[in-house]
């Protein structure tokens, strides 16, 4: 998964895979670039969005095909 793990920023995350963007986009994570991407991690993100993280991660390695 390009090293994509829960405990990165989104910043980070998109950084490493922009294939990430369009996961993110369907599950309502519509702030890509706002300001809370560059401190929240992945894990904070789907807690915030009401995402089991382990299950969140699941999915995006699931459909970057990981």
């Amino acid at each position: 998964m390009a090293g994509i793990t829960k405990d990165m920023t989104v910043a980070q995350a998109i950084a490493a895979n922009q294939n990430i963007i369009p996961i993110l986009m369907d599950i309502g994570m519509h702030c890509i670039g706002c300001p809370a991407s560059q401190g929240e991690t992945l894990e904070e993100a789907a807690l915030v969005h009401g995402l089991d993280p382990d299950d969140f991660m699941d999915r995006i390695r699931e459909e970057l095909g990981e």
